[in-house]
């Protein structure tokens, strides 16, 4: 079964360390938003099985505003897992993370094996 996991970062150069990184994953269908409401409409279009949402981002929605209005929605919150992503990691942003409903929270700069596993994990699969 291919999984559909969506990546939600501002910056084009995270997105495509992610998008290698997930190459690996021979049945994963990979998409990219740049801004969280594009993502937030993506998400809605493509009920990601797993999305990777950075939480600082500019225009109408950040991460945590995409991750709350994901895990509320009827449909994609039963069925979409969230890992956020960040370069804030202290005690209040995991909090916040924890708050909207986050399955998962990853500090930036992260190793792409641990993306891997943590993915992995996420999608019920072991590495």
């Amino acid at each position: 079964m291919t999984a559909r996991i969506l990546i939600v970062d501002d910056q084009p150069d995270i997105r495509k360390l992610i998008k290698l990184t997930l190459q690996h994953l021979e049945d994963a269908d990979v998409h990219e938003a740049s801004d969280g409401s594009e993502g937030w409409r993506l998400a809605q279009n493509l009920r990601p099985d797993l999305m990777l949402l950075d939480v600082m981002m500019p225009g109408e929605l950040d991460g945590y505003q995409v991750c709350e209005k994901v895990k509320k929605d009827p449909v994609l919150g039963s069925h979409t897992k969230v890992i956020m992503l960040t370069a804030r990691a202290q005690q209040e942003d995991l909090a916040q993370g924890s708050k909207v409903g986050s399955d998962a929270y990853l500090t930036k700069a992260f190793s792409p094996l641990k993306l891997l596993d943590l993915v992995d994990n996420m999608l019920g699969r072991t590495a």
